[in-house]
């Protein structure tokens, strides 16, 4: 890794895009102390749940209006779906590891906290699929002929998304293509057995399996980074050097709101004038508004009322983080190399993409929609990279499987279809006195960090006016 402005070789974003066109402070984040011997009772302007990047953005804006603002978070961390770490002696991120200039809030809240930025290199070989299982291939060969194919694939994202930012501007086009999966979309493209191969991992692996994920959400995301193979292979570049964790922990700070761990919300309860609050520990919790910055896989978790409208629990129970995910960090030996992995479907590897180099060998984090892959497990994680390099050395692992992880529910968001033209709008809008913020539900970059604080911001817009009438 290198500083960005900084020479230290060419950055995995610059040269993946010269590739498509030829053919806070640094620290670890400060977890805030659970407070077993707090009121059982409070009254505040604004109850927050969730300290994720939604949650904590919220809670930032709404003291910035003279709120009184205090934040439930169940877990005994702050930051959901974003985990800064330490592993193998290094900084590591075991959720959301990326952001991207593209992503300009998120941007500018790093650059305003003066927190130095971190430029991944680009890797020096790729394995992909061959006709005969895996082979090595320069990333110029492999990346030019994989952005051919994504290209193809995502054909009509101009059509359909002409402002990224509003995704429904052109919801008259959208309806039957929005109601398409990624696999119906590959299905129909008529490819060759390999440019298959090379395809579905690219597309389909991002939302679970191609049979769950949505066309239209690979073609939002293809229309975010420009409609451009090299913005979108770059968009996994840059991240601040003390880890997203610290940039969400500033962001807390600078709230000066009251944040409670280990206090899993059970019920909310609006009556019209005011919003209680309930933990499973029996503390209660009254203000004028409520902000549920938790993922939608969790909203059928707490108990309403009065209870959630129809589309809402629809995008509950469908599912918009991918519920499989998993994500880990593997320390491979030296022989393994600068080295950038893609499987395509069905393998329980998705993706190794190269970190940092250390004294033993490399860094790299893995991702997997594999129900039976224990990412915390070396040897089924070894046996698992040998699929496809079959000398790789690994010599410790760490993972999480956010499927598994009863306060997630899933990992990133990746829509499935008819999500989009069927449950975005009625999942964005205030229920009562009780407003959503989440990444999932964001009209921009939703399954990012950017889409988690555009829709914390969102979310304040709506409380703000509700507590000030």
């Amino acid at each position: 890794m290198s500083e960005v402005g900084k020479s230290a070789g060419p950055t995995r974003r610059s040269l993946l895009r010269g590739l498509a066109a030829t053919a806070v402070a640094a620290g670890a984040p400060a977890l805030l102390p659970a407070r077993a011997s707090a009121a059982r009772r409070t009254t505040h302007d604004v109850v927050v749940v969730g300290a994720g990047f939604a949650g904590a953005t919220a809670a930032r804006e709404l003291a910035r209006k003279g709120l009184r603002v205090l934040v439930l978070e169940a877990r005994g961390r702050v930051g959901g779906r974003v985990w800064t770490s330490e592993f193998e002696g290094a900084r590591i991120e075991l959720g959301g590891n990326w952001v991207d200039p593209m992503q300009t809030t998120v941007w500018r809240e790093i650059e305003q906290q003066g927190v130095g930025m971190l430029a991944d290199q680009g890797a020096e070989r790729v394995v992909f699929p061959s006709g005969n299982g895996f082979g090595f291939l320069a990333p110029e060969e492999a990346f030019g002929r994989q952005g051919e194919l994504l290209a193809r694939f995502a054909e009509r994202s101009r059509e359909l998304f002409p402002d990224p930012l509003d995704p429904l501007a052109r919801a008259d086009l959208l309806r039957a293509p929005d109601a398409l999966t990624v696999l119906a979309r590959l299905d129909e493209m008529g490819l060759s057995a390999l440019d298959r191969k090379w395809l579905t991992g690219a597309t389909g692996g991002l939302g679970g399996s191609s049979a769950r994920a949505a066309y239209t959400q690979f073609l939002h995301w293809w229309a975010l980074c420009g409609h451009d193979a090299g913005l979108y292979y770059g968009i996994n570049t840059y991240k601040p050097s003390g880890g997203l964790g610290s940039v969400l922990s500033a962001i807390l700070a600078q709230s000066r709101a009251e944040v409670r761990l280990r206090a899993p919300v059970a019920s909310i309860a609006d009556d019209g004038r005011r919003v209680t609050v309930r933990t499973r520990a029996g503390s209660e919790h009254v203000a004028g508004a409520v902000v549920v910055a938790v993922p939608v896989n969790t909203w059928r978790c707490i108990d309403f009322a009065p209870g959630l409208p129809p589309e809402k629990l629809r995008a509950a129970d469908q599912t918009i983080g991918v519920p499989n995910a998993k994500k880990f960090v593997v320390h491979l030996g030296e022989g393994f190399g600068n080295t950038y992995v893609h499987t395509p479907e069905g393998y329980p590897v998705d993706t190794l993409v190269p970190l940092q180099r250390t004294s033993r060998g490399w860094l790299a984090a893995g991702f997997s929609g594999d129900p039976a892959l224990d990412v915390n497990d070396p040897a089924r994680v070894r046996e698992a990279i040998r699929l496809v390099v079959p000398d790789a050395e690994v010599l410790a692992v760490r993972g999480q499987d956010w499927g598994a992880d009863p306060h997630s529910r899933g990992g990133w968001a990746f829509r499935r279809p008819g999500q989009l033209t069927g449950l975005l709008r009625p999942a964005q809008r205030p229920h009562g006195r009780i407003s959503f913020a989440t990444s999932d539900i964001a009209s921009g970059w939703s399954g990012y960090v950017e889409g988690a604080m555009e829709s914390g911001l969102t979310a304040a817009a709506q409380v703000a006016t509700r507590v000030a009438a």
